[in-house]
């Protein structure tokens, strides 16, 4: 390895688990790990600093750095990055760190939107665990939202549409609601007689509570059946979907402009016809000219990709993608606080 290489490291950090990559200036990776959550929402500033420190060991072990050779940026997108307040907070502490010379932090929606497209007027909607949406024009302008879950008024994800799942399952059966095929499907899923019993199985702790996103799974399941009650879910997320593409898109006048749409997140890519085919035509009845498309590839992508973009070194681009297209991540220990929290709504 040449001395004078210039290295960076990409971090995207979600709710479920973090991605690192060690790289260079001419798009090789040289090192590419996983960890649990590193959102601070979950684990708090000191445990994020704690796991990310980790993470960067293991990296920088895996590419065979020695000890002391110099990395010039650092990105590191994560959840939890939403307000100012919150991003300041992070940079102050990461760069406290000096695992680089040069420090960028911001929302880890911003990396997806990145590995999206490189198109400069562009809005990212992630439906995963939660949901969030971004959005950048071409002159430097961004729109973006408090997501700070149900009190900044967020609703859907992966953990929404499982709570309300069980609450439709439990109301249809005891009459509360309406007769929906969740109740028996719930049921059957967790092996008991009636969705009372799940409930109170829930309660008792016999049944562990974080089982409960499971249902954003057979949420699918059933609503593909033609069930009413939860294709009423469903098209409630769609609608939420949409007016988050909606409000960004015309915060930055681009509504009748050519613009990107990149959908991330476990459940929008995972392209549940009945969900996505809703996605789609109302993001082009409310905005001829967008382009949709499905995040193929993984978010650290974007993250690396801005690292390189303040690097000055956009051509290695081309190159980069294709590193990291095939490449799986080493699975890396970390401590007791940064649990993996994959589920349905993984973003």
């Amino acid at each position: 390895m040449g001395v004078m290489r210039a290295l960076y490291l990409a971090v995207d950090g979600g709710n479920s688990k973090t991605d690192v990559v060690l790289g260079d200036a001419e798009g090789q990776v040289l090192g590419f790990v996983r960890g649990g959550t590193s959102s601070p929402h979950n684990i708090g500033l000191p445990g994020t600093i704690d796991v990310l420190g980790r993470l960067i060991t293991a990296v920088r072990t895996e590419a065979g750095l020695p000890i002391g050779t110099p990395v010039e940026t650092i990105a590191v997108y994560l959840a939890g990055a939403d307000l100012p307040i919150e991003v300041t907070r992070l940079h102050q502490a990461i760069a406290a760190e000096a695992w680089a010379g040069h420090t960028i932090v911001d929302n880890d929606c911003f990396a997806l939107l990145r590995a999206g497209t490189a198109t400069p007027d562009a809005v990212t909607v992630v439906c995963g665990a939660g949901t969030n949406c971004v959005g950048r024009a071409a002159d430097g302008r961004t729109a973006r939202f408090p997501a700070l879950g149900p009190i900044s008024g967020d609703w859907g994800g992966g953990h929404d549409l499982a709570d309300h799942a069980l609450r439709e399952a439990v109301r249809g059966e005891d009459g509360r609601g309406r007769p929906t095929a969740l109740s028996p499907a719930v049921a059957a899923h967790f092996g008991r007689p009636t969705v009372e019993a799940v409930s109170i199985a829930l309660h008792l702790g016999d049944l562990p509570m974080d089982r409960i996103r499971e249902l954003s799974f057979l949420l699918f399941e059933v609503a593909a059946t033609g069930d009413e009650v939860a294709s009423a879910l469903i098209d409630r997320q769609a609608e939420e979907i949409l007016a988050q593409h909606r409000v960004a898109a015309d915060r930055l006048s681009l509504l009748d402009r050519p613009h990107a749409l990149v959908l991330g997140g476990g459940i929008l890519r995972a392209r549940h016809p009945q969900l996505h085919d809703q996605v789609l035509a109302g993001a082009h009845r409310q905005a001829p000219l967008v382009e949709v498309t499905v995040l193929g590839t993984p978010p650290v992508t974007g993250a690396a990709l801005l690292a390189l973009d303040a690097m000055g070194h956009t051509a290695a681009e081309p190159r980069l993608r294709a590193a990291l297209h095939d490449r799986t991540p080493v699975p890396a220990a970390l401590d007791r606080n940064a649990t993996a929290l994959e589920d349905a709504g993984a973003a």
